[in-house]
């Protein structure tokens, strides 16, 4: 197992967290988007987002981690983004309330490929729910591509599961479906067996 750690992200991490999300997307992404699309995709207009989500958040439970692989040195190797479920998080035609209150959503958990399989992701993960014990949030919702079996995979894995909901990105006149996966929140912390 590797040697990491989770820690909130810093203004000087948006261009790495943007360096990361554009290899990762081109990697796992590669057989579901269009291949012009990711390769057109700015990574400096990325960082300039990721700077914002750091420096200026919509609100203090809207959080952007960072995970840490130690070795001689220390590599930035994934991130989560979440925060209070807002209407992207929402399928098409479903009303606000659908959700109900204490709904957190995570809009993006990604581990650099290269970096995978380490336990990156679950310690990113098991920060998130930390913290979202901490607002009082009661339930978890994510979006998944639905071709992206890796994240479908780890999802189930820690307990998520599709509830039902499905919609269809338009990417440059393509449409990907996606469907959402949710998970209650625990009140109490989890023990590692």
């Amino acid at each position: 197992m590797a040697l990491g750690y989770v820690r909130p992200a810093r203004p000087e991490d948006a261009g790495e967290i943007a360096r990361i999300q554009l290899a990762t997307w081109r990697v796992a992404y590669r057989r579901i988007l269009p291949r012009h699309v990711l390769d057109n995709l700015d990574e400096a207009w990325l960082a300039r987002r990721w700077t914002a989500a750091v420096q200026e958040p919509p609100s203090g439970a809207h959080r952007v981690l960072v995970a840490v692989e130690q070795a001689e040195q220390s590599y930035l190797v994934g991130f989560a983004a979440s925060g209070p479920a807002d209407a992207e998080a929402l399928a098409p035609g479903e009303p606000p309330e659908a959700l109900g209150d204490g709904v957190v959503a995570v809009t993006d958990l990604l581990v650099e490929p290269r970096w995978g399989r380490r336990g990156h992701g679950s310690r990113l993960l098991a920060a998130s729910v930390d913290l979202w014990r901490e607002d009082a949030a009661a339930r978890a919702v994510a979006w998944a591509f639905d071709a992206d079996e890796a994240t479908r995979k780890f999802l189930t894995s820690t307990g998520w599961e599709p509830d039902g909901a499905v919609r269809a990105l338009d990417v440059d006149d393509m449409l990907v479906p996606q469907l959402r996966l949710h998970v209650a929140v625990p009140t109490e912390p989890v023990e590692a067996d």
